[in-house]
């Protein structure tokens, strides 16, 4: 038995790799130090000590909670999230500068409000972890997920312009100097309900009616949650005036049946209607205005930004969105060195174009290594949703991670222009709290489905009550410790 815990625990492991992400973090740090002021000040290491000690309490309530889930995600999350921190700090050195007014301390301006909300996103998921400890209790209470999922999802639309509009996007609650993104917490409630609902109608949904080209086609009459889903992001796309939530949820839905019931027609059938449904709109935008206004404008913008109407268009202009890609053209390669360009350049460089801000002093290899690890990020989690044996936790797994890698795409695409720019933000980089309180819940969640799927059997916490293997699973685990 201690040879099975022996194999499956990497807390060691997982607290070596968060050292070593926060090294990266201090000498990202030092650089911008060099650059700024001429020279490394003594204490430059205190910004990137001081965010390691709060990721190393949230590694401590993983080391006792969830023992064996995957040691590569919390550091690969922390070394995104240090990065962030240290990125903003570095424009709040260049604005005091610029300004002439004192440098600010490690709690002030933007790069301290995100530290705070660093510490209060880490005890959130601290709470869930120590909370939860089986990921299927979830399910119980699927269907008043799916409820305030889509109530979230909603308040803005309903919300007058002044209480709710942020560039256009209706996807904000704002009192004063209060804000909030309900839509970051409604993807963690619909994804759970997505996957109950899933797994208790696959069969009926990977039913084929005709085959046609070498693919199995659904019937009809079961088309009928897709075409549900289709419009209610159709309806996000038109009265929250953003592309990034509706492709979002709508592609969130799509493939977590796709999974489910391993039928490529999903796919096929759901960027028909997606599309076409955009299109539709873009069209209507062209016609009638209104409400489809919004989004034929975004439209007109990304056909071609360097256009001379476009550039000086007094709503709307494409000045953001232009900046954006001369920081990434100026950036090269290798960059200008942190601390070295001029990102503040760049409009909302500190949320939505975080990106390009980074890609001019990183460059495309630094950007390119961060992506790396997204991408890593996103594959552990779909390796938790392989190897977790019940289905719920399968698809929650997989919806959860494709998730994150959608948002970085709806980000990416439209910051380097492949897609109309959204108001999406950045998961962990970012400033903001409403997305780094969600997606650090997403990272709990992930850690708990993780641990179950590497949790071997007849451990002290399945004797409690645990989540336990099948009966020959436990047979084939236990042949393999006493094989030769």
């Amino acid at each position: 038995m201690s040879r099975i815990r022996g194999l499956k625990t990497r807390r060691n492991a997982e607290l070596g790799l968060l050292v070593f992400a926060m090294l990266l973090v201090a000498a990202f740090g030092a650089t911008v130090e060099a650059n700024q002021f001429d020279e490394i000040r003594p204490g430059f290491w205190l910004p990137a000590a001081l965010i390691g000690s709060l990721f190393l309490g949230l590694h401590m309530v993983v080391r006792f909670t969830a023992p064996y889930a995957d040691p590569v995600l919390l550091p690969s999350v922390a070394l995104i999230n240090g990065i962030g921190v240290a990125f903003l700090r570095r424009l709040d050195i260049a604005k005091a500068i610029a300004q002439g007014t004192p440098e600010p301390g490690l709690f002030a301006d933007t790069s301290g409000r995100q530290l705070a909300w660093t510490l209060l996103s880490l005890v959130l998921a601290s709470v869930l972890l120590l909370v939860l400890r089986d990921h299927k209790v979830i399910s119980r209470y699927a269907y008043t997920l799916g409820l305030v999922g889509i109530v979230l999802m909603m308040i803005p639309a309903v919300l007058p312009e002044d209480y709710s509009e942020v560039n256009g996007a209706k996807i904000w609650i704002r009192f004063g100097s209060f804000s909030i993104q309900p839509g970051e917490f409604a993807k963690l409630a619909l994804v759970s309900f997505f996957a109950y609902y899933l797994v208790r109608k696959r069969e009926v949904l990977s039913l084929a009616s005709h085959r046609f080209l070498g693919i199995d086609f659904p019937r009809g009459r079961d088309l009928g949650p897709v075409l549900t889903v289709w419009l209610f992001s159709l309806l996000v796309l038109v009265f929250e005036k953003d592309l990034g939530t509706a492709l979002l949820y709508f592609g969130l839905f799509v493939v977590t049946l796709y999974v489910a019931t391993e039928r490529s027609s999903w796919l096929i059938i759901g960027l028909i209607l997606f599309f076409g449904g955009v299109y539709v709109a873009y069209l209507l935008g062209a016609a009638v205005g209104g409400p489809f206004a919004n989004f034929y404008d975004r439209a007109e913008l990304w056909l071609d930004p360097f256009s001379q109407e476009n550039y000086n268009r007094e709503s709307g202009n494409s000045y953001q969105l232009v900046q954006g890609l001369l920081g990434l053209g100026t950036g090269g390669l290798f960059g200008t060195g942190p601390g070295a360009g001029s990102p503040g350049k760049v409009p909302e460089v500190r949320t939505d174009f975080i990106f390009a801000g980074l890609g001019e002093e990183v460059g495309l290899f630094g950007l390119s290594a961060i992506l790396i690890i997204y991408l890593l990020i996103v594959e552990r989690g779909l390796h938790a949703a392989l190897a977790v044996r019940d289905s719920f936790g399968k698809l929650v797994a997989g919806g959860l991670a494709f998730t994150l890698g959608l948002q970085l795409f709806v980000i990416l695409g439209g910051i380097t222009g492949l897609i109309p720019l959204t108001g999406q933000t950045t998961p962990f980089l970012s400033a903001g709290g409403s997305s780094l309180m969600a997606n650090w819940l997403l990272i709990a969640m992930l850690l708990r489905i993780s641990d179950a799927a590497r949790r071997p059997a007849n451990t002290p916490a399945e004797r409690a009550g645990g989540p336990k293997k099948a009966p020959t699973q436990l047979h084939g685990a236990m042949t393999e410790v006493i094989k030769p």
